[in-house]
């Protein structure tokens, strides 16, 4: 059903047709309107999100009450799946910055899709490898 989005997503984009439907059948697509917190740092985590449309921002709260911005995200970015990994909280606040339509796949099916797909689970390490590196990089600049 939504293989077609998934397939631009770089998480999933080198996966044969089949697996992308079998993902795009787990999804299901939700609207959040501008200023809704996405997911909040701290709380649980149990979905990963695929923007469609819309932009939103990714904070860190820090212990003072200030934010850091970590990211601005757009159509086809993915959040949410180093919790699915770990078990362990957000870490950090996911709030759309105008109307974001997302796709959610749920902790129990994407860790079934894992244990049955070796390949979505080496994409997924290569994605979340340049994704430490990159914020390796922003601190050293910081």
């Amino acid at each position: 059903m939504y293989e077609d989005i998934l397939a631009r997503v770089p998480l999933f984009a080198d996966l044969p047709r089949r697996e992308l439907k079998r993902i795009g059948e787990t999804c299901v697509a939700r609207e959040c309107p501008a200023g809704v917190d996405l997911v909040r740092e701290g709380d649980s985590g149990v979905r990963l999100f695929i923007i469609r449309e819309g932009r939103a921002r990714v904070v860190h709260r820090h212990i003072d009450g200030s934010e850091h911005e970590l990211a601005a995200l757009g159509p086809g970015e993915v959040f949410g799946e180093m919790a699915l990994l770990d078990e362990q909280a957000r870490s950090a606040t996911v709030t759309a910055l105008e109307p974001t339509s997302v796709l959610v796949l749920n902790f129990w099916d994407f860790r079934a899709m894992l244990l049955e797909s070796p390949e979505i689970a080496i994409k997924l390490l290569t994605v979340l490898s340049r994704r430490l590196r990159a914020a390796e990089q922003r601190e050293r600049h910081l």
